[in-house]
């Protein structure tokens, strides 16, 4: 399994059905945090959803529809990023992550991202990178604006968490945009 190092003790590596027990402890730990804003921390509660997560993803890393990997921080997975689609025909994939409290604030999703994003635009040949973010959620629309990625606007109440209808805030990053942030 390779792993790619994110500088201050953290490093990126595929997050596999194999793992689903040290998966479903991270869940456990970040739950509360995790869930204010997405829908993993319910659907994830207990051994067996988190192996048919994981699988789920591993599934789509086959059919090259999708991917996942984990933030580990000093050994600990505390967090991650992944590719929630990925068209490679029509060049289009949509980045998302999460992370566990204990890992907030140090930078650790932006600088994944930057990583699989990366290796989208110049490996995989993706042209457009979008992310999805509630309207509520500043920390994931702070990473958007951090990745260079531009607010294309907002859909309204188009995603129902907890019983509750929410606004989606767009944003995208193009290839040659990303190209050129990453040359400058």
């Amino acid at each position: 399994m390779f792993a790619t190092s994110l500088g201050d003790g953290a490093e990126l590596r595929p997050l596999e059905p194999w793992q689903a027990e040290e998966f479903l402890a991270h869940m456990d730990r970040g739950r509360a945090f995790v869930g204010e804003h997405i829908g993993l921390a319910d659907v994830v509660h207990d051994l067996d959803s988190a192996r048919a997560f994981l699988q789920g993803y591993a599934d789509k890393t086959a059919h090259d529809a999708g991917r996942l990997y984990g933030i580990w921080t000093d050994g600990t997975l505390v967090g991650g990023v992944m590719f929630r689609t990925m068209d490679v025909a029509a060049g289009n994939a949509e980045v998302g992550c999460w992370l566990e409290p204990s890992a907030a604030g140090r930078g650790l999703v932006t600088r994944a991202c930057r990583t699989i994003i990366d290796w989208a635009v110049e490996r995989r040949g993706i042209h457009r990178v979008e992310w999805y973010a509630s309207t509520a959620n500043t920390a994931s629309t702070a990473v958007a604006r951090r990745l260079g990625m531009t607010r294309e606007g907002v859909v309204r109440e188009n995603y129902t968490h907890r019983g509750i209808r929410t606004d989606t805030e767009i944003w995208a990053v193009l290839a040659p945009e990303w190209r050129a942030a990453r040359t400058a």
